[in-house]
């Protein structure tokens, strides 16, 4: 989707006052310019051309990642960085062809395509490849040279055909690696998971320093560079963050071994922003230029199409991705749209704020997309990948309980509408997937959560962190308060890790995996619930 950025006048507003703004840099003022418009930049067609050859260090140290299956394609990503941790990672700022090959095999005997394609300097030197024309629901094999060198091997798999009748279906839901809280030790056993697809649902990277230590990883081996040690504001910033995240090895294997569809919270940009408006309350025309930064280093990092590359402050990342007749995916983006938060954020006791049907959590165009495309769905499952806690929670039995205002519970007019247009379209199997909150939740979704005896309208499967809050608990200290306050919430564990779900025309079931502990690594994994619900008749069973 083409359109010019609503905010680019704003941006180049704020970019001319940057002489006076301490913690932006003339640097970050010219690449907000830069990237107001479409890219590459006014040029980048003529930068001169390096020489591959030349390149005398792995340029492949941030591994490689697949994404958005389609039937007859999935986007293919590497970004060359022989020194990541460094502002240009190494890279000379001209342009480098990177060659590409996908196999049916894992030797390459058997290619299924190849080419060329430029690693521009203005992209950091990133290369999202959409190969075309190949076989749906198969798995492939692919990898990338530039010069001398030949990266790591991915496995990726596309999409069923639309018109497919499929017997079954495997993703993982994963969310939330603040680095500094711990190993990525999920990721190890998530590589080894048989799975169609994996669902990122948010806070891949977080904007808070990094110790050279590594936070609570606690690394006698090695030390991070004080580039790290500082809050994410610039473009340069938010670079360095994700090749000090995606160096982790455990993630690139998770990349390596199954496609991902990823979608962002938060902390890609700031701790719980809201459209323009920013946590510390900056003039939105300076938090914009951020934002820009922020989405422009997530789609240089992550396996997008081109319809999702952000120009200047916005970007279009809520996407349909159909898997046969079995399951449609409608990914959203609640945070960029996003009415601010009622009551000035945190907990607090729903009223006339939090109640106002004036308000949104995705924006109308967004609401108005997602019901449309339910009208028209004629998937078995219709499922919602999303980011915060969709179902009601609250923190207290009886009257004075307190929800959450970041949450769907801050925005329960948008919630009643999205329920409506669910029932209006004839949707009798939704499942909602949330990350953000670092806890494992399974929830029955009622039509009127004040009703316990109220129609069950869905469920919705929450996944835990990755290694946000650290170790954690299987009982939280509030677990007894939310069982009893929350009838509707069948399931609630504290530990770190991720959710299967597995889809057939009879059942979802979800099986939620954990790891003992994160702050060390190499944790085993382990399943600690399975629920189940069947199609037809919504609501959770413990399998």
């Amino acid at each position: 989707m083409t359109h010019h950025a609503p905010h680019e006048q704003e941006i180049r507003a704020a970019a001319a006052h940057f002489g006076r703004r301490r913690f932006l840099t003339a640097t970050g003022a010219a690449a907000a310019l830069a990237f107001a418009t479409n890219l590459p930049a006014a040029g980048a067609a003529y930068a001169a051309e390096a020489d591959a050859r030349k390149i005398t260090e792995n340029p492949f140290t941030l591994g490689v990642a697949s994404g958005d299956p389609q039937p007859g394609s999935v986007v293919l990503w590497t970004r060359l960085a022989p020194r990541p941790y460094e502002p240009g990672s190494g890279m000379p700022n001209a342009r480098v062809t990177v060659r590409w090959e996908v196999a049916y095999d894992e030797h390459f005997k058997r290619l299924a395509g190849q080419g060329r394609a430029d690693a521009h300097p203005e992209f950091n030197h990133s290369v999202h490849i959409e190969p075309t024309g190949l076989a749906p629901d198969r798995v492939y094999y692919y990898r990338f040279r530039a010069g001398s060198w030949i990266s790591p091997v991915g496995r990726t798999r596309t999409a069923p055909a639309r018109s497919a009748r499929l017997s079954a279906l495997k993703l993982a839901a994963v969310s939330c690696q603040a680095y500094h809280d711990g190993y990525f030790t999920a990721y190890q056993h998530l590589a080894e998971e048989d799975l169609d697809v994996v669902f990122h649902l948010g806070d891949y990277l977080y904007e808070y320093p990094v110790s050279a230590a590594g936070g609570v990883r606690n690394y006698t081996d090695r030390t991070l560079p004080a580039v790290f040690n500082r809050e994410t504001v610039t473009l340069e910033d938010y670079r360095l963050r994700y090749a000090l995240y995606k160096s982790d090895p455990d993630l690139q294997a998770a990349h390596a071994a199954h496609p991902f569809i990823v979608t962002w919270d938060d902390h890609e940009v700031e701790n719980n922003y809201a459209s323009d408006i920013s946590e510390d309350r900056l003039p939105p025309a300076e938090f914009l230029v951020r934002r820009a930064a922020a989405y422009r280093a997530y789609w240089e990092n992550q396996p997008l199409r081109r319809p999702q590359r952000p120009q200047g402050a916005d970007a279009r990342l809520y996407r349909r991705l159909p898997y046969g007749q079995l399951a449609q995916f409608d990914i959203l983006d609640t945070r960029q749209y996003r009415s601010d938060q009622a009551y000035g954020d945190g907990w607090h006791v729903p009223g006339p704020q939090s109640l106002d049907p004036g308000r949104t959590l995705t924006g109308a165009a967004q609401e108005r997309w997602l019901i449309d495309g339910w009208q028209q769905s004629s998937a078995r499952w219709n499922v919602l990948p999303q980011q915060v806690t969709f179902s009601e929670r609250r923190n207290a039995t009886g009257a004075g309980y307190q929800l959450s205002m970041d949450a769907w519970d801050g925005y329960a007019a948008s919630r009643d509408r999205v329920l409506a247009g669910a029932e209006s379209a004839g949707v009798d199997n939704l499942v909602v997937l949330t990350g953000d909150v670092h806890v494992h939740y399974a929830f029955d979704i009622k039509k009127d959560f004040k009703d316990p005896g109220s129609r069950t309208a869905g469920v919705e499967f929450v996944t835990t962190s990755i290694a946000s809050g650290k170790d954690g608990a299987d009982k939280p200290a509030n677990w007894d308060t939310y069982l009893a306050a929350n009838p509707h919430l069948k399931f609630y564990n504290g530990r770190r890790g991720y959710l299967t779900v597995t889809l057939d025309q009879d059942t979802a079931r979800a099986d939620y995996r954990t790891v003992s502990a994160v702050t060390t690594p190499g944790a085993p994994v382990r399943t600690a619930a399975s629920f189940v619900t069947e199609a037809g008749d919504p609501g959770l069973k413990s399998a």
